[in-house]
């Protein structure tokens, strides 16, 4: 297995399975959001080839170079979610804390997937913190991962 510190996988967060409107978000609000925060974002809106649902593409600099590029499809029934490709703990918990932190009205409001713990069998999101810096949030992002590891 990889070291603990490099593992990459995809993260997906996405609002409460049974309140897909939780966030009260759309491709427009999140857009802005993200050029407010990420001055230097890169941002284009896209079709989904998966569904055929209008996305945003986006990269930004979470830290000094830290880079995060996904995904968001706001609002889209049963696909209601923000992805984020190639990245390690570290950096999918910086990007997790400001969607937490900045851009969700509720902090108790986001789950989270890997596609590593994914590829395992296992399908079921888990809370993210509702509160913690980023430092909390990336130990749990971490044990997500090891849950898988070990199984």
């Amino acid at each position: 297995m990889a070291v603990e510190h490099t593992l990459r996988s995809n993260f997906v967060f996405a609002p409460p399975e049974d309140n897909p409107a939780a966030w009260q978000a759309s491709l427009e609000t999140f857009r802005d959001a993200l050029a407010q925060a990420f001055p230097d974002a890169f941002l284009e809106s896209n079709t989904s080839g998966l569904r055929d649902v209008p996305v945003l593409d986006f990269e930004i600099e979470v830290a000094p170079n830290v880079f995060v590029t996904g995904t968001a499809a706001l609002p889209a029934p049963d696909y209601a979610h923000v992805s984020i490709i190639d990245v390690t703990a570290h950096a999918a918990a910086l990007f997790a804390q400001w969607l937490r932190d900045s851009y969700v009205p509720s902090p108790a409001s986001v789950r989270f997937l890997s596609s590593f713990v994914m590829e395992n069998g296992d399908e079921a999101p888990w809370p993210l913190p509702a509160t913690g810096d980023s430092t909390e949030i990336e130990a749990v992002l971490r044990s997500h991962l090891a849950a898988a590891a070990s199984e």
